[in-house]
C-alpha cells in the first residue's frame, strides 16, 4: 500500500488499531440480518404490489411505494414546477443516505434484491470487469433525466428501477401467473374428485389475487425485454445494471460520497484480495489499498464476511469521498444538458404534434399536456385498473408518450364508478376525482360506425350498445332505420344513435359490440376537448 494512500484513507479519524471510531464493530455478523432485511423488503413491495393488483385500497400501496423514489418525486417536481407534498417520504432516504450511504440499493431496492438472487453472472472472476469509466454512465442518465424533467419531459423515468419493478410485477409476473393457474385448473378440473377442492380454491384465489378476466398489457414485449435486459446484463459484471446504468443509483452515489458511514480497512489487511473478489459492486480497488468508493459500496457486508484478518470496519467519516476517474465532471453536466434539451425538441416535432391519433384516450380528467408532462411510466394505473382497459402508450403517443396509461375499450371500458387510477397516481397526472366530478370529465364520444353496424348495415337488429350504457339518462337511443336490400325489399331495423352531449366515452359500449374484430362504435378523443 502507497504512502499516498495511507494518508489519504488514515485522515483525522485515524486508521484503525483497535477498532475505535467503529460504527459497526464487527460487520461479518450483520450478513444474515442483510439477507433477512432484504429478503422481507423484497417480500413487501412484492406483496404491495399484488394488493393493488386487484382493485385500489386506501391508501393506495403501490403510490406509497412510488413515493419513496427521490428520482421520481425530484423530476416529478422539476416538470410540475412546484412543491409535490405526496413525495415527502423520499427525504427520509435522502437523509438515509447521507448517514448509511447507499443503504437502499443494498438492503431494500427490490431490484436490487433480483438481481443480487436471479441475475446471472457466470463470467464474473473469470474476466476482467468493464473499466470503471463506464459507472459514469449512471450519472449520465441521471442528468439527462433531470434536464428533461426541466423541459416536462419524464420519458426517461422509464428506466427508474421502482417503475421497471412495478410494471413488470403488475405486466409480467401477476397476468403470467394469473394464465398459468388458470391452465392448471381447467386440466385438473377434468379429475371428478378435485372439482369441489378446485372450485373452493378458485374462489378464494379470485376474489383476493386473480382476476376473472385474462389481463393484457400492449406493452408485455417491451417490459420483459427491459426487466430482462436488466438481468442479462449481469453476464457482464455482478450488479452490473447498479453499477453503470441505474439512474436512481446515480443519484444515491452522488449522496453517498458525503455519507457518515464509510467503509475503511484496518492495518491488519494482508492485501488477500478475498474482499475484492467478493464485493457485488466490484468498487474496492487493489490499487488503492484494497479502499472502495462510498459512492459505489452498497453496505452489503460480503466484503467482511470474507476478510481472514478481519481488518474490515466501518465507521463515521464526513469527508467527501472524491478522485475517482469516473466522478461526473463539468463537461458530463453540460453534455447531458444539451443533450436533453435536443432530445426533447425532437420528441416536440414528432409525428405525435401534428397528427394526433384518434383512438389516444386518456384516463379520466387527465390532459394530454398535462399527463406527458407529469407521468412517470410507473404503470400504478395500470394495475388497478379493474376491467384491465388502461394500457401502456405504444406508437399511438410517439416517443414522447412512452409508457402513458390509454383507454383501449375493446380489452376493457372505463367502469362508470371507478376512480382508481386517479387514486393511485403519485404525480397527479391523473387527477383525484370524485365519482360525480369524473361524469364532468368525459374520456371522448361514442361514434357508430353505419358500415358495419349491425342494423345500420341492413343484417339484422341489435340493441347491445344501447342496452349496455351505463347512464341514468342513456346517452344511446334506438331509432327505426330502413333498408332497402339487394331485391328492393325494404326492411326497418333498430339502430343505435349516440346523444354526444351525454356521453361520457367510458367505452362499455364498444366493449360489448358483438361485430367481430373492430367494433361498430369506437369511442373517440373530443375534439371539442
Amino acid at each position: 500500500m502507497s504512502e499516498d494512500t495511507r494518508k489519504r484513507l488514515k485522515g483525522e479519524g485515524g486508521r484503525m488499531k483497535d477498532g475505535k471510531s467503529t460504527f459497526i464493530p464487527n460487520p461479518s455478523s450483520f450478513i444474515l440480518p442483510h439477507r433477512v432485511v432484504q429478503g422481507l423488503a423484497l417480500a413487501l413491495f412484492l406483496g404491495l404490489a399484488v394488493y393493488s393488483w386487484r382493485g385500489l385500497r386506501a391508501p393506495a400501496p403501490a403510490s406509497t411505494l412510488l413515493h419513496l423514489d427521490p428520482l421520481a418525486g425530484l423530476a416529478a417536481m422539476l416538470a410540475a414546477r412546484r412543491w409535490l407534498v405526496a413525495f415527502i417520504p423520499a427525504l427520509v432516504l435522502v437523509i438515509g443516505g447521507l448517514f448509511l450511504g447507499r443503504f437502499w440499493c443494498g438492503w431494500l431496492c427490490p431490484l436490487g434484491a433480483l438481481l443480487d438472487w436471479l441475475s446471472p453472472h457466470p463470467l464474473a472472476g473469470r474476466k476482467p470487469d468493464p473499466s470503471s469509466r463506464w459507472r459514469g454512465v449512471k450519472y449520465g442518465l441521471l442528468f439527462l433525466t433531470l434536464f428533461a424533467a426541466l423541459w416536462r419531459n419524464l420519458t426517461l423515468l422509464f428506466l427508474d428501477p421502482l417503475t421497471i419493478f412495478l410494471r413488470s410485477v403488475g405486466a409480467l409476473l401477476l397476468p403470467a401467473l394469473n394464465w398459468l393457474i388458470t391452465q392448471a385448473e381447467v386440466g385438473l378440473y377434468r379429475v371428478t374428485l378435485l372439482r369441489g377442492a378446485l372450485e373452493t380454491i378458485d374462489t378464494a384465489l379470485r376474489g383476493a389475487l386473480l382476476s376473472y378476466k385474462q389481463p393484457y398489457y400492449g406493452g408485455i414485449a417491451l417490459f420483459a425485454l427491459v426487466l430482462g435486459g436488466v438481468l442479462a446484463f449481469g453476464l457482464v459484471a455482478r450488479r452490473a445494471w447498479c453499477r453503470y446504468l441505474c439512474p436512481l443509483g446515480g443519484l444515491f452515489a452522488l449522496i453517498s460520497k458525503a455519507s457518515w458511514l464509510k467503509r475503511r480497512v484496518t492495518e491488519d489487511c494482508v492485501s488477500c484480495g478475498a474482499c475484492a473478489r467478493k464485493c457485488p459492486m466490484g468498487t474496492i480497488d487493489d490499487r488503492k489499498g484494497y479502499a472502495s468508493d462510498s459512492g459505489e459500496c452498497t453496505l452489503c457486508l460480503d466484503c467482511a464476511s470474507v476478510c481472514p484478518k478481519d481488518a474490515i470496519r466501518f465507521g463515521p467519516d464526513w469527508r467527501v469521498d472524491r478522485g475517482w476517474a469516473y466522478d461526473p465532471s463539468r463537461r458530463q453536466v453540460l453534455g447531458a444538458l444539451g443533450a436533453s434539451l435536443a432530445g426533447v425538441a425532437l420528441l416536440k416535432l414528432g409525428p405525435r404534434a401534428h397528427h394526433p391519433y384518434p383512438y389516444r384516450l386518456r384516463p379520466p380528467g387527465a390532459k394530454e399536456e398535462t399527463l406527458l408532462s407529469a407521468c412517470i411510466r410507473c404503470g400504478a394505473c395500470l394495475t388497478v385498473c379493474p376491467t384491465h382497459g388502461l394500457q401502456p402508450s405504444l406508437a399511438q403517443s410517439g416517443l414522447e408518450g412512452l409508457g402513458t396509461p390509454i383507454l383501449v375499450p375493446r380489452l376493457g371500458h372505463c367502469e362508470y364508478s371507478c376512480t382508481a387510477c386517479g387514486q393511485a397516481c403519485p404525480t397527479g397526472a391523473i387527477p383525484r376525482l370524485t365519482q360525480p366530478e369524473k361524469l364532468l370529465h368525459p374520456i371522448g364520444k361514442a361514434y357508430v360506425d353505419p358500415k358495419i353496424c349491425i342494423p345500420w348495415s341492413g343484417r339484422g337488429d341489435c340493441i347491445v350498445c344501447e342496452e349496455m350504457c351505463p347512464l341514468p339518462e342513456k346517452a344511446i337511443f334506438l331509432r327505426e332505420a330502413p333498408f332497402t336490400d339487394n331485391h328492393g325489399e325494404t326492411h326497418t331495423f333498430l339502430a343505435p344513435v349516440v346523444l354526444h352531449e351525454r356521453c361520457i366515452g367510458c367505452g362499455l359500449c364498444e366493449s360489448k359490440c358483438p361485430v367481430n374484430g373492430e367494433a361498430a362504435i369506437r369511442v373517440m378523443v373530443d375534439p371539442m376537448s
